[in-house]
């Protein structure tokens, strides 16, 4: 039948022997060679990993900004609105406290983990 050579045809006929003229990223890439290989893993690897250490920093940054935001807005003990009054009874200094101390300690924790994840991606990626 005529159709199995129209569809070879149509397909592209390769002999045998012109594989080097073959072109197109599939037969480049089974020719690269190990250093070709092995230079675009580990271009592949440190994307990777800079991009998550460098996302990990700007977590953390988020992360410390909302808790300092935090710590503030505990300060902000006015009314909800202008006819009502907070009253003494209703505040609870014990509560205050540890939640204000716990934020601190959540904070400068924060900022040590975010200092030291800093640090390395500069040391591991030589960027600033």
């Amino acid at each position: 039948m005529t159709t199995k050579n129209t569809e070879t045809e149509e397909i592209g006929n390769v002999p045998e022997n012109k594989t080097e003229e073959m072109q197109g990223a599939f037969i480049s890439s089974l020719k690269r060679n190990n250093k070709q290989i092995r230079s675009d893993r580990a271009t592949a690897i440190a994307e990777d990993a800079q991009i998550m250490y460098r996302r990990q920093v700007e977590d953390l940054d988020v992360r410390l900004k909302r808790m300092k935001r935090d710590r503030e807005n505990m300060l902000d003990l006015s009314p909800s609105d202008s006819i009502s009054l907070k009253l003494a009874s209703d505040f609870n200094s014990a509560e205050y406290v540890e939640k204000d101390i716990q934020l601190g300690v959540d904070i400068r924790n924060t900022e040590i983990k975010r200092d030291i994840a800093r640090a390395q991606y500069e040391y591991l990626f030589g960027v600033e």
